[in-house]
């Protein structure tokens, strides 16, 4: 049984195959351990821990004991998720509620002190999460405003900002602006307060610290932290960058010494294009990430992705080789922690065929399923993002202040241009045939 044959196959017949007939071997440890590398391999309990994931940014926000928490949601979603056989989510553990147009509300700080309602979110979360036997990457900040983010921590430093998008700002102005905190002692010093926050804090849910909690992956600097949008300003910030990451994964071992350090960077599309760089912010982190991005990054044309993708696809065929030779030559392990593709003609009302993006999570897959079969870096994947049971509020699918629908498609983007809804029955049955595969190359029992 592979992918290929379940997508042949009825959705009821899908459904009840998703466990990996590998993992039925052995016994299971009812405490799985901490998640840990080895070479280019990633551990847990002393076996591959092969990364078949997604990305659920909000699940915090879900967690709250608050009026915009929904907890029984949260569980019924995280029942889906295990269902499918993922075991890794990344989340937001950070938002910097400020004056920035597009950043979610409320924030974990606030510029005058914490949310503890959001901050006991995500302990519900995490608590969650581990009763399932799953992992999560907890992510630190954002180098993007939809969660406040960098720009905002600048803000709060200097009274000045800017809001993505602003046509008085046109690209590359406000990634430009936004690396400038690496040099901003100040700005770094309130990032570094909640990271010390985060990693010293202990679970009110389950009283565990969450420097001891085996849920825990690994601790994460940011969502997609870049040295800048132009090459004037890359090569300006170039030392403030790589200082910035080699002092907070120092900050966060002394700290945490059980738990891995990722940075979150996309590669070589964050360095306009040097792998020299990917490779020097990597040297301080213990595995390499890669994102990939066709339409937003001009691959493929939304409106035309029957002609646009076959090239589109060369394209991410090539990123996905480039980053793997990388990690090899770091001899680190790889995880494709995003990858997002439109809905067939760029729309988003769950009703849409998903063609194109089936294709694409395929091209992901297959070179994730290669990378297991043969030995390679590439120890996983976690798709963007998990939409669920939401649906868009609004009929112009825009979020608005308020809005309690939460999914993976965050503030500032379409409700609905990239995640993956509980009615997607092709794309869910796609991804149980990628867990199907989940052993490949392996002779002993793998593990969840």
């Amino acid at each position: 049984m592979n992918r290929r044959t379940l997508l042949a196959g009825s959705a009821a017949g899908a459904a009840s195959l998703w466990l990996p007939a590998c993992s039925m071997g052995g016994e299971e440890s009812s405490a799985p351990g901490f998640v840990t590398r080895e070479g280019m391999q990633l551990l847990r309990d002393g076996a591959p821990y092969r990364i078949v994931g997604a990305n659920m940014w909000y699940a915090a926000w879900l967690g709250a004991d608050a009026d915009y928490g929904d907890r029984a949601r949260l569980t019924r979603e995280l029942d889906r998720l295990q269902e499918l056989g993922l075991n890794n989510l990344r989340i937001m553990a950070a938002a910097e509620e400020g004056p920035l147009n597009n950043s979610i509300k409320p924030g974990f700080t606030t510029g005058e002190g914490n949310n503890g309602a959001l901050f006991e979110g995500l302990d519900f979360a995490m608590a969650e999460i581990g009763k399932r036997g799953m992992t999560a990457v907890l992510v630190l900040s954002n180098f993007w405003e939809w969660s406040g983010g960098l720009q905002t921590l600048l803000y709060r430093a200097t009274g000045d900002y800017m809001d993505m998008g602003d046509p008085a700002h046109p690209w590359p102005e406000f990634a430009d602006a936004t690396s400038e905190i690496y040099a901003n002692e100040q700005a770094v010093s309130l990032y570094r307060d909640h990271v010390r926050a985060m990693v010293d804090r202990t679970n009110s849910i389950t009283g565990m610290a969450y420097a001891d909690d085996p849920a825990v992956m690994s601790w994460q600097l940011a969502n997609e932290p870049r040295p800048g949008g132009s090459d004037e300003a890359i090569a300006r910030n170039r030392d403030a960058y790589l200082a910035w990451i080699a002092s907070t994964a120092e900050l966060i071992r002394s700290l945490d010494a059980s738990h891995m350090v990722s940075l979150g960077q996309e590669g070589t599309q964050a360095t306009n294009g040097s792998e020299e760089l990917v490779t020097a912010a990597h040297s301080h982190v213990d595995y390499v990430t890669a994102h990939i991005w066709p339409l937003n990054w001009g691959w493929v044309d939304g409106k035309d992705l029957e002609g646009t993708w076959p090239a589109g696809r060369q394209l991410v065929r090539d990123y996905l080789a480039t980053h793997s030779r990388l990690a090899t030559e770091m001899g680190k392990p790889l995880l494709i922690e995003e990858f997002g593709f439109p809905r067939d003609g760029e729309t988003y009302d769950p009703s849409t065929t998903t063609q194109f993006r089936q294709l694409y999570y395929d091209t992901i897959y297959d070179a994730v399923e290669a990378s297991w079969r043969d030995g390679g870096p590439m120890q996983g994947s976690n798709f963007w993002a998990w939409n669920g049971e939401a649906r868009a509020a609004h009929e112009d699918y825009r979020f608005q202040d308020g809005d309690r629908a939460y999914m993976g498609d965050p503030p500032h983007e379409p409700q609905g241009w990239y995640g993956n809804f509980d009615s997607d029955t092709a794309m869910l049955n796609l991804i149980r045939g990628h867990v199907d595969n989940k052993c490949l190359g392996l002779t002993e029992p793998c593990p969840a």
